[in-house]
């Protein structure tokens, strides 16, 4: 087993180092898969197997070193929650407006855009609670957004980037 094991400790050893964080833990997996080599030898049937029956032991060697050692460390405290970014502040803001500009629209583009986009819901959802087609209530959503769409940039200045609306400036008269 000696002879077989000098043959093949050279390439089992670079087959380590391209998988193991550092030098002692490559000579501790050595040390390792040469234990279990020489007590399971038993278990080989063929001579000719012997690299490939050495390399999945080192392959399973690895794997419980990375069990017995993740990468991972444990949190010493719950993780602050995210701070709301001007961008989501704007959004927030610009929500206030929409909806006195879609209550001015027609019924039967206001109601289906107020479903769809304020209160989250498909528009299959949309379709079903209004008893219409599924094409009519895409139709008279996006025509709803088209007709808000056009309200809004009557009444405010966008600022418009990456992820859409960034900031917004109220025109004149506007109520939001």
């Amino acid at each position: 087993m000696l002879d077989h094991w000098q043959a093949h400790k050279d390439r089992l050893r670079a087959y380590l180092i391209a998988r193991l964080p550092d030098e002692a833990a490559v000579d501790d997996a050595l040390q390792e898969i040469y234990l279990k080599a020489h007590s399971k030898q038993h278990q080989l049937r063929e001579q000719q197997s012997l690299g490939a029956w050495l390399y999945r032991i080192a392959h399973n060697t690895i794997m419980d070193h990375y069990r017995r050692h993740p990468d991972w460390a444990p949190l010493d405290q719950e993780p602050e929650a995210p701070q709301q970014d001007t961008a989501q502040l704007a959004h927030q803001e610009l929500a206030q407006c929409l909806r006195p500009l879609i209550n001015e629209l027609p019924e039967k583009y206001g109601l289906p855009l107020t479903l769809a986009d304020l209160e989250g819901k498909s528009q299959q959802q949309v379709a079903e609670q209004l008893g219409l087609s599924l094409s009519g209530a895409k139709s008279r959503v996006q025509r709803g957004r088209e007709k808000l769409r056009q309200k809004i940039l009557a009444c405010c200045a966008l600022e418009t980037g990456p992820g859409g609306v960034q900031a917004y400036t109220p025109k004149g008269n506007c109520d939001c």
